[in-house]
């Protein structure tokens, strides 16, 4: 028996019957990159949420527990360069997120890595801090913080301004008090100018409000309680407001306005700041306080002087860094380093330029007076003197330091990368795209290729050369997977995922650092190295292969292919668990599949040349059995054929007995 559907009837007339909730499964996104590595500036060690910590400044709690890396999306290289800085750093992340967005990527995630001291204190060094110049009657400095570590913070300043607004408030002769309209903002921690009968005036803080019903009219009013007595009647009142701006010497500015001066005020400036600034956090030590200006006239404050303490701490960084070793599968909250990605539902691929550092990102030139006894006149030989010795540049990268030359470190290498693998093959949501170590001959790279099988990871020879106008001439060499990246999300883009993220050339691309001949690409691609090369019109992304020995998966857009019908059917299949386990959701189920899989088909995803042969959706009473609906169980069977990408292109050319030639397609 159906029940009958409710609907709320009144007078004679036509209802509308309600519509049920229409269940359809819709494409997802599947051109999303992270980008793991290292930068100038940019969020690290952010404060946890948590439930233990109930106050409203999250950010400058002491013993609150942070959490070293935080993915931040980025919608295009401004909005990175504004977040992470620009190409001044060691690293090679920028350049790495700079080619993404030139082949065509739209969004990407960022992660910036810096070192793990192990230690509260050390960790919290590096910051830059400063004083912004302000009289408070109780002597407190306004100190803040860099937002983050690193020597940008050296060039913030800030500068405290004042404005005012009357306030409507109703006579009395209460000398402890100020009464205003229900309606009148007046939150408790305003700050407030008096004026009195004869001119003079005083600064007193709203401590409390009360809200009474009026005595003889209807109505309510609002009474503020002063934080001290007054010593006359007020002639008129102002609320004082406070405006802070910041900038960061580097094009970045921040201008909050309406603050208030005490912990009570809901635009307290250290609630504001913790929530609504980019570039500087406040100090613990006057969170809980309050600020009470000694210039009854308010005058603007002058600039802060520069902040100071703040330290990059490149060479600190290693490769261990890179991984969070506390994270384990079902952890609530992510982790760091690469583990900070483990929660986005909607990142594909996953890039970590900076896993290790072959090379200083420049070739380091002397700088040394070379000794010269060149003269006019003959001399008698003399002993020079020893030559000055150059110190190494305190800008580079040298915890990550690891040479592929060395057999050593290329061991070291390929562990790192195998770590990244075995991430990606246990969360079964992202590729991560490899770099072949660069300088390799070719048996070294092939046997790198023998230590790696995984539908999940995808890997790209040789590293590739580009130039920036950043004051530098001379070509800079980039990782090709960060290439390959953008390439895999122009594709998806333009054309979805069941098209092969190759044979495309790369923008912004110069040269090639090995140019692989066509005897070596016939071994490598096999192997599924995808390869880069030089060709009249550029440089051409050849294959898009994963590193899987299974023949089934060794297409990238496969892998890629199986991924997105799996978030699908996880993210907006969701619904099914609040169902009724009885033949009609079976049959809702397949009817969802089925029209989601037919798109995909007409699409050109799979093979063969009805849908029968493409795929199918099996979810009947011959895989639900009541043992297995009495258990409160739902089991579906889904098949597919996908299409793989055309790879060869085989001629036949015929001479026929008159002598003609004849070219055919075999």
């Amino acid at each position: 028996m159906v029940s009958p559907i409710q609907i709320p009837l009144g007078a004679p007339g036509i209802y509308h019957l309600p519509s049920s909730p229409l269940h359809a499964l819709t494409g997802v996104r599947m051109d999303v990159c992270a980008f793991v590595g290292v930068a100038p500036r940019g969020p690290v060690r952010v404060p946890v949420f948590d439930e233990k910590w109930l106050d409203d400044r999250p950010c400058v709690e002491p013993e609150r527990p942070r959490r070293r890396s935080v993915a931040v999306p980025v919608e295009g290289f401004d909005e990175y360069r504004r977040l992470f800085g620009g190409f001044e750093g060691p690293g090679l992340l920028p350049y790495s997120v700079a080619s993404f967005f030139e082949q065509g990527g739209r969004r990407a995630y960022v992660v910036r890595i810096v070192h793990d001291f192990r230690d509260r204190a050390k960790n919290a060094a590096g910051v830059a801090t400063g004083v912004v110049p302000f009289n408070s009657s109780n002597r407190l400095r306004l100190r803040l913080n860099a937002r983050d570590e690193g020597s940008w913070g050296n060039l913030l300043r800030a500068a405290l301004d004042f404005a005012t607004r009357p306030l409507d408030f109703e006579a009395n002769d209460a000398l402890t008090s100020i009464t205003v309209a229900d309606g009148t903002e007046l939150p408790p921690g305003t700050l407030l100018r008096l004026t009195f009968a004869d001119k003079t005036r005083k600064l007193r803080l709203v401590d409390s409000v009360v809200r009474e019903r009026r005595a003889n009219q209807a109505g309510f009013k609002k009474i503020g309680i002063l934080n001290r007595a007054l010593p006359a009647k007020i002639k008129s009142a102002e609320v004082v407001e406070g405006i802070l701006a910041i900038d960061d010497g580097d094009g970045r500015t921040e201008r909050h306005e309406r603050l208030g001066f005490s912990a009570r005020h809901p635009r307290w400036i250290a609630t504001v700041l913790c929530y609504e600034s980019a570039l500087v956090f406040p100090h613990p030590k006057w969170i809980n306080r309050e600020f009470i200006p000694t210039k009854k006239d308010l005058l603007p404050g002058p600039w802060s002087k520069l902040f100071s303490k703040g330290r990059d701490r490149y060479q600190e960084i290693d490769s261990e860094d890179f991984f969070d070793p506390q994270w384990v599968l079902g952890n609530d909250q992510p982790g760091d380093g690469v583990h900070a990605l483990v929660q986005l539902s909607d990142l594909s691929s996953v890039v970590a330029p900076d896993l290790y550092s072959p090379a200083p990102l420049s070739p380091i030139k002397s700088v040394a007076d070379p000794i010269s006894f060149a003269g006019p006149e003959f001399a008698p030989c003399v002993t020079p003197a020893r030559p000055a010795k150059q110190t190494r540049p305190e800008i580079d990268l040298l915890g990550l330091r690891l040479d592929p030359h060395d057999a050593g470190d290329r061991e070291l290498i390929i562990g790192y990368q195998k770590r990244l693998v075995d991430l990606a093959d246990v969360l079964h949501s992202f590729i991560m795209l490899l770099d072949v170590p660069p300088g390799l001959s070719q048996r070294q790279i092939l046997t790198w290729r023998t230590r790696f099988d995984s539908p999940f990871a995808a890997a790209y020879h040789p590293w590739l050369q580009t130039s920036r106008n950043d004051d530098q001439r001379e070509l800079l060499r980039v990782p090709p997977a960060a290439v390959a990246a953008g390439v895999i999300a122009r594709q998806e883009i333009a054309f979805g995922v069941p098209t092969g993220p190759a044979n495309v050339i790369a923008a912004e691309i110069v040269n090639v650092d090995d140019v692989v001949p066509p005897e070596r690409h016939d071994e490598l691609h096999p192997e599924g190295i995808n390869v880069y090369l030089r060709e009249r019109d550029g440089i051409r992304l050849t294959a898009a292969r994963t590193l899987s020995r299974d023949p089934q998966w060794r297409q990238l857009s496969v892998r890629r292919l199986i991924t997105m019908i799996e978030r699908a059917i996880d993210q907006q299949m969701q619904w099914v668990v609040f169902e009724s386990n009885s033949a009609v959701l079976r049959s809702q189920v397949r009817l969802v599949l089925q029209s989601y899989l037919r798109q995909l088909f007409r699409a050109g995803a799979f093979r063969g040349a009805t849908e029968d042969q493409a795929f199918f959706v099996r979810c009947d009473d011959t895989n639900n059995p009541p043992y297995v609906t009495d258990a409160g169980r739902l089991i579906v069977e889904i098949g597919v054929a996908p299409a793989e990408p055309l790879e060869f292109i085989v001629l036949q050319l015929t001479r026929g007995g008159d002598g003609t030639l004849t070219l055919e397609e075999k």
